[in-house]
């Protein structure tokens, strides 16, 4: 199939970009990878009527830190993270283990990570690693510019906090100190398949060696990528242990409520978010020097 009909404006600047949202509102939609939006709009899921192509805005391109956080604009795509070296693989190791698996090697020269985060899929690997890592979104419209949690952006399934005329500019990962460290891991039918399910872990440990901070994000779990609190309360103030590890994977499998589809059943998708919760920790705790779980 072929779309139905749009005016397609390349803006060349981010204000000029917003003036056009304005003016349009929920008639418009920004392009920047495309890799989900010009498939829906051949199958006339989505039908725009106006299309703002934001890759010529160079500023909207950026990889970088500042303030003590890894920052990535709109038009920063897949690959560019990924090929970031040091940067991302010293600093960022749940972040690389998402940039290793999102979709295929093509799909990641185009594709965006705030692209994907705007888009929600639910079997989306982005908005996982963004829950587990604490990312706040940049949105700026007509009425200003304001800094949303990733907790309050991600709404349901393909919504999110993005209002009409509004557009994400940028996605914000605070840096992780020494005592900090996540992993992400996902089960897919093949390479570039959307996930049969996924899960990101992160946690903090405290000087005593006893969990500080956890987050737990599962996704394919449900109609949206989600953090588990039960899973996170488990680890919470308990010391690296096979038991502690246990519980938040049940307490995610309890949580998990996915659709039985071609990919696997209720009950297998459901068994998965545990295991996958399992490895995530294991591998976060063995990136913070504790492998020896018992």
């Amino acid at each position: 199939m072929f779309p139905a009909a749009f005016d397609y404006i390349p803006a060349r600047s981010t204000d000029e970009a917003l003036s056009v949202l304005a003016q349009y509102g929920g008639d418009a939609r920004v392009l920047a990878g495309g890799q989900s939006l010009i498939p829906a709009m051949r199958f006339r899921l989505a039908k725009p009527a106006v299309l703002v192509d934001i890759n010529r805005i160079a500023e909207l391109a950026t990889i970088g830190e500042h303030n003590g956080e890894l920052r990535l604009g709109a038009g920063a795509r897949d690959q560019g993270l990924e090929l970031s070296g040091q940067i991302l693989s010293g600093r960022y190791p749940l972040l690389a283990d998402v940039c290793a698996v999102v979709a295929d090697p093509v799909v990641r020269q185009m594709g965006t990570v705030v692209g994907s985060l705007c888009h929600n899929d639910p079997a989306g690997d982005w908005p996982v690693a963004a829950l587990a890592g604490n990312a706040s979104i940049v949105v700026r419209g007509k009425g200003g510019e304001r800094v949303v949690p990733i907790d309050e952006f991600i709404v349901d399934s393909y919504t999110t906090a993005v209002g009409d005329g509004e557009m994400a500019i940028e996605v914000r990962f605070p840096t992780p100190d020494a005592r900090t460290a996540g992993a992400y891991f996902k089960i897919e039918r093949k390479v570039g398949d959307f996930a049969t399910a996924a899960a990101a872990a992160r946690v903090t440990l405290a000087q005593d060696g006893t969990v500080a901070k956890a987050a737990i994000a599962l996704g394919a779990a449900g109609p949206c990528g989600f953090r588990v609190a039960e899973a996170e309360r488990a680890l919470v103030g308990a010391k690296p242990s096979a038991a502690a590890i246990a519980a938040a994977a049940d307490a995610a499998r309890k949580a998990a409520d996915p659709v039985s589809d071609t990919r696997g059943t209720v009950a297998y998708k459901k068994e998965m978010a545990g295991v996958l919760v399992e490895r995530a920790l294991r591998k976060a705790f063995a990136r913070l020097g504790v492998e020896d779980i018992r």
